[in-house]
């Protein structure tokens, strides 16, 4: 199993950004295209804290179901997710999922 470092790096390669949140000091936020996670350290690496969602301000906004539409919400903040939000999100978590899985493997 790697370091977290190594599968930071690895994460970097691979075109996310790495940042820090001051609401959330024992994780490491990791965005791109306008969508972040938060990976905390696990017995495997890393692994992805909560929900992935949209960035918003100095957090996410997970994506919800209110009243039948589906929105990115951040307390007070509510953005409306078209179908093109949609997957974009679907694509980064796929994408950060696979590479948090790769680096469990090798």
């Amino acid at each position: 199993m790697p370091a977290p470092e190594e599968i930071l790096q690895k994460l970097y390669m691979a075109g996310f950004e790495l940042e820090t949140f001051d609401r959330f000091p024992k994780a490491i936020g990791v965005q791109r295209g306008g969508y972040v996670a938060l990976l905390v350290p696990s017995q495997d690496g890393l692994q992805i804290l909560g929900n992935v969602g949209k960035r918003m301000g100095e957090s996410l906004g997970p994506l919800v179901e209110r009243s039948g539409r589906k929105v990115f919400v951040h307390k007070e903040e509510i953005v409306e997710a078209t179908a093109e939000m949609i997957a974009e999100l679907q694509q980064f978590r796929e994408d950060l999922k696979r590479l948090l899985r790769e680096s469990d493997v090798n």
